[in-house]
């Protein structure tokens, strides 16, 4: 559905996002655009413009924002092309904006499944969309790619990249490659098995298909990276998918025309429920180089043989050439989820350092003579005891941007500490279609003291000496991605709701500003007309913030475009704080009570948050109204609201669960009645 296409001055013509190889390739050319969605193929997120600096930066204001329409978080960076901005909102709606007024050109809807929010980890967010030759490229949520005119948002292709029957999801950026779109996709607690994919940019007809993890040895292999990849396996991951979805990171070397694919955890999360007798379950937590043009393998590396601790391996991995012991490497940087900085020679795969960023107790350290992580044998859980490992499932570093900058030599992301008490069940009892991590609530806990205490800062990280340079401590974790630029700035959002520059040399704020919100997404810069802008797509969104019950920060206000100018005078309006009310009488029992919160947090958690508490990118459920009270059934059961992202859960809970859940939220609501939203954050120590 297209909304409203209003030419810029120039004509919707063909020449609207004229953007290619070539351009992408020599993005330095034109600072003025921002062209892909980590600015080059190299993933740096370096701007060179210098109009904004550290001796200026201090006259920054809000030149102009757009609301879309929700509380939904973002994690887009959005593109600008001479003079356009393309973004991409919740449920996958596109907009064409002006990129010095804000003013909206068109908008495409492409309607994906709102019940399919259902088979997501993490909210109905995108990472980004790629342009390429007039036509603006994204995917949806249910697993579709499409592509739109640049200069009308008129739909030109739509194509299926997944099985629809399968819960695969799409929250990733495509990226196009020498005309074609590279696209993975989502799933692995759901049970899928990953793959990456390769369209013909003009068409949408498949090129070809590289899988993660092996099939059926039955049915054959469709490579001899699959072949390969099987030996390592045992037992039956295949009937639950085994995982390694390709969720979020690429890059692309075109001189060596080598693609670069991070990839996911596995389904279960235990090595030993997933593959009885061991193995290193390729390609699982690796990053894997394949050729551009036909997706043949040719190396991996992989982090986390035997990934035992959902670390998938999607971050960021960013390209450049350093100098390393005296010697020019092209190498691959990436911050890992598993709390180690990897740098490897990005031809061959062979690792050149690793060294922990964070506190971990899963691996003391990295094996340089065979490049496998030394692991922590007293750290490994069982069916009956917990063990509390770092980092968590969220991981020392997420999927937020980092930024190379080669003036400082240093990389810059977002790290975070903290502890998860792993275990698992005794058997994996795999259930399709639904959330499968067979962790054991059953298990012995650790005690207490083995409890690690919550923290987040903005690392700067020296690849060349292969340690921290310094930090930049915050409130707390899951702070947002980072952008750098020749004037000396690092850009970030924090999760405490505000939008900060710091001098990139030795991480001095330079100037700050409220957003009412946390800002995740990766921050960006672009000039119209010779003016520097700044701007990012503000939004509370990912899985700490959904799951994690309070320890992160807990926000309230609408997403919102935000771009950024020197004597920029707009303001934002106030968000109004909101007060828990009065739940409907409790008529239950405590033991019903109890049933209802084992209910909860096996079914409901996932979307609305641990202890009954969201960080406001889902609804908080204690502030229902009266009238979702008393729809309750018919919502959970019947649908009711499918149309706004919940589906029936009638096929996963009873009639007499429902109403036991339902009991568990009066009583939660009661004891926090008139609590302001955000009033119950766990505070980091």
């Amino acid at each position: 559905m297209v909304l409203g296409c209003v030419p810029l001055s120039c004509g919707c013509s063909h020449n609207i996002a004229d953007v290619d190889g070539t351009r992408i390739v020599d993005a330095d050319k034109e600072p003025q655009n921002w062209l892909s969605v980590g600015r080059n193929y190299a993933e740096d997120r370096f701007s060179p413009l210098t109009s904004i600096n550290e001796h200026n930066v201090a006259r920054l204001g809000l030149a102009w924002f757009i609301d879309l329409d929700t509380k939904i978080g973002s994690e887009v960076t959005p593109l600008v092309v001479d003079g356009v901005m393309y973004t991409v909102g919740a449920w996958n709606v596109i907009y064409a904006l002006d990129a010095k007024s804000g003013r909206e050109l068109w908008r495409y809807d492409p309607k994906p499944r709102r019940d399919w929010l259902r088979y997501m980890c993490c909210g109905p967010a995108s990472r980004g969309l790629a342009v390429w030759k007039g036509k603006v490229i994204a995917a949806t949520i249910d697993g579709r790619l499409f592509a739109v005119s640049a200069a009308t948002g008129a739909l030109v292709w739509d194509v299926r990249t997944t099985d629809a029957n399968q819960p695969y999801s799409i929250t990733g950026a495509p990226r196009v490659i020498a005309g074609k779109v590279i696209i993975g996709n989502a799933g692995g607690e759901f049970g899928v098995r990953g793959y990456v994919s390769a369209y013909d940019a003009d068409t949408g007809k498949q090129v070809w298909r590289f899988y993660t993890v092996p099939g059926d040895p039955a049915k054959g292999f469709e490579s001899k990276a699959m072949e390969m990849a099987a030996k390592t396996w045992h037992g039956e991951w295949w009937k639950s998918g085994g995982g390694g979805p390709a969720w979020d990171a690429f890059s692309y070397d075109p001189d060596l025309n080598l693609l670069y694919i991070g990839t996911g955890n596995g389904n279960a999360w235990s090595r030993d429920l997933r593959s009885p007798g061991g193995g290193d379950n390729l390609f699982l937590c690796s990053i894997v180089a394949v050729r551009a043009d036909t997706g043949e393998y040719v190396w991996h590396y992989q982090e986390v043989p035997g990934e035992n601790w959902d670390y998938d391996c999607v971050q960021q991995m960013t390209l450049a050439d350093l100098a390393i012991g005296g010697v020019n490497h092209k190498v691959l940087m990436q911050a890992s989820k598993d709390g180690f900085f990897y740098v490897l020679d990005r031809g061959n795969g062979k690792l050149l350092s690793a060294s922990p960023f964070v506190h971990t107790t899963w691996a003391s350290s990295v094996d340089m003579s065979t490049g496998r992580p030394v692991e922590i044998k007293d750290n490994l859980y069982s069916d009956s005891e917990a063990k509390m490992v770092s980092p968590t499932p969220f991981g020392a570093h997420n999927w937020h941007p980092m930024s190379y900058d080669p003036k400082t030599h240093l990389v810059y992301f977002s790290a975070q500490e903290a502890g998860w008490a792993y275990s698992r069940t005794p058997t994996f009892d795999y259930h399709p279609m639904s959330w499968n991590i067979s962790q054991n609530p059953q298990a012995k806990r650790p005690p207490p003291s083995a409890d690690v205490p919550v923290k987040g800062f903005t690392l700067a990280w020296d690849p060349i000496a292969n340690k921290e340079a310094w930090r930049i401590a915050h409130g707390g974790p899951w702070n947002g991605g980072v952008l750098t630029t020749a004037g000396n700035l690092l850009v970030e959002g924090t999760e405490d709701g505000d939008f900060g520059v710091y001098r990139a040399s030795n991480g001095e704020k330079l100037w700050s500003m409220p957003i009412g919100t946390g800002a995740v997404a990766g921050p960006m810069t672009y000039s119209v007309d010779g003016e520097q802008y700044i701007a990012v797509s503000a939004g509370w969104a990912g899985s700490l913030i959904i799951i994690g019950g309070g320890l992160s920060a807990i926000h309230d206000a609408p997403t919102r475009m935000l771009v950024f100018k020197l004597g920029g005078a707009t303001v934002l309006p106030a968000t109004a704080p909101r007060a828990i009310p009065a739940p409907p009488p409790q008529t239950a029992s405590a033991e019903i009570i109890a049933r209802g919160e084992a209910a909860y947090n096996k079914t409901c958690r996932i979307c609305h948050g641990g202890n009954l508490i969201s960080g406001g990118m889902t609804p908080d459920l204690r502030f229902m109204s009266t009238q979702t009270h008393q729809q309750f059934e018919a919502i959970v059961l019947g649908g009711a609201r499918a149309d706004r992202g919940m589906a029936s859960f009638a096929d996963a809970v009873s009639v007499d669960d429902v109403e036991a859940i339902h009991a568990y939220i009066i009583d939660v609501s009661g004891k926090a009645q008139g609590r302001l939203l955000g009033a119950d954050r766990i505070q980091p120590r």
